[in-house]
């Protein structure tokens, strides 16, 4: 079930939902708007060329409030809001139509597990010919919150608990099955 303003509302003021910082009109009629924060994470060139999954990858990180996003780019970001979901509430990262319309992509792995603590790693990506000016503090997407039939067994403790900032891929922890 997707949750309402009024739900989402409830939480938060009961605690069992973080959003920090907030501001109340951030919160639409099933969504909360989530801001861009000022950390931009890029791969640094490979001597090879090539990106191996089975190694960790480096990234050049930036803090600034400004970022030309070129056409064709690819670049990591975050939200400016920290969350803590409770272990029966998921998320999911959808990107705002207007920026949409613009070319910019802000997601490709838009799904927050239930238990998940952290800043939102966005990963953004500049479809247009011509570049994008982000802008720290903008509303860059929303958050779509949904309740689980029951609280999940195993929450989400993973390699991303925790994270802030722009958090590069951690996919060289993973075990494979």
């Amino acid at each position: 079930m997707i949750l309402s303003d009024q739900t989402i509302r409830q939480m938060l003021s009961e605690h069992s939902l973080v959003i920090s910082p907030l501001i109340l009109e951030q919160i639409q009629p099933a969504s909360v708007d989530v801001r861009l924060g000022n950390t931009f994470s890029i791969v640094e060139d490979s001597s090879s060329g090539i990106l191996t999954l089975a190694h960790e990858i480096s990234y050049k990180t930036i803090t600034t409030d400004t970022y030309l996003l070129l056409p064709g780019q690819f670049v990591l970001a975050t939200t400016m809001e920290y969350f803590e979901l409770p272990d029966d509430l998921t998320a999911f990262v959808e990107g705002r139509s207007s920026l949409g319309r613009l070319g910019l992509f802000i997601q490709n792995a838009g799904w927050v597990d239930p238990g998940f603590h952290g800043e939102i790693t966005l990963e953004l990506f500049n479809a247009n010919r011509c570049a994008i000016r982000l802008q720290a503090g903008r509303r860059i997407g929303q958050l779509v919150f949904a309740r689980m039939d029951r609280a999940a067994q195993n929450p989400y403790r993973g390699k991303y608990q925790g994270q802030r900032g722009a958090t590069g891929s951690r996919v060289f922890l993973d075990e494979e099955l």
